[in-house]
């Protein structure tokens, strides 16, 4: 997957959306202090920062395996420990957490039950492991135009809805797999203004993710005609982009 990118692409491609995906989580979760809590895969620090606001940086702790994502997240939070560390091998000792987190990073991981499992291996018993991935499957992502104007115009192309916890169910599946209790699930709802058809295009041309994978693979003709059938897929002018990502928590034993 192409996340060895600047910060700063994928805060222009994904940033709107992960932004107020993380103020949905938190609330979703009622999360409230006293809580240490580990973010985990914070990318450049969307929900870390939600969390600085409702603990304080020194309840906060946070992990990200790419270099640039981490020097990213470490500027806009200074006060916040942030490790860099994969998911399936975090650097702390059991029970050291009240929760763990983990937005948007389920699916990247590279083996999610045992992400999981370090994540619960963490948190204190009676703590939480919590995870959100975009609705892939369903058509909800904030990709869901771009995957479907790809497929039109080559039926092999990509997609990203047979990734781990991309389809109804499966974060509490994998949850579940990975020895938690009282696992429950649901959505979560972002809505999201683009001024025009530009400003929604541009980032897909920066090579973050799976779908700037497959942009940076077409020649200049294919790219043309992807932009075009994306556009005709989209309204005139300013629109919104509606969202959905599934939710998951479970508690430790």
């Amino acid at each position: 997957m192409a996340f060895d990118v600047a910060a700063d692409s994928y805060t222009r491609f994904m940033g709107r959306y992960s932004e107020q995906l993380a103020v949905r989580f938190a609330d979703r979760l009622g999360v409230v202090p006293p809580a240490d809590i580990l973010d985990v895969g914070c990318g450049p620090g969307a929900l870390t920062a939600v969390l600085v606001e409702r603990l304080g940086a020194v309840a906060v702790h946070a992990v990200e395996p790419s270099a640039s994502f981490h020097a990213a997240a470490q500027q806009r939070l200074p006060h916040v420990a942030i490790r860099r560390a994969s998911a399936e091998d975090l650097p702390y000792d059991d029970d050291r957490f009240d929760g763990a987190l983990a937005q948007l990073v389920v699916h990247f991981m590279t083996d999610p039950v045992a992400g999981l499992r370090e994540m619960a291996r963490v948190t204190r018993p009676g703590g939480i492991v919590a995870v959100n991935v975009w609705d892939y499957a369903g058509g909800r992502s904030p990709l869901s135009t771009f995957w479907r104007a790809a497929r039109e115009l080559d039926a092999a192309a990509p997609t990203e809805s047979h990734l781990a916890g991309a389809r109804e169910g499966h974060l509490e599946e994998l949850l579940t797999a990975a020895g938690l209790r009282s696992v429950r699930g649901g959505d979560l709802e972002v809505a999201v203004p683009h001024p025009g058809f530009d400003d929604w295009w541009a980032p897909y041309l920066l090579g973050v993710g799976p779908a700037g994978d497959h942009v940076r693979g077409l020649d200049e003709e294919r790219r043309t005609e992807l932009r075009e059938r994306c556009r005709t897929l989209l309204p005139q002018g300013p629109f919104e982009v509606r969202a959905a990502a599934w939710c998951a928590v479970g508690v430790v034993p």
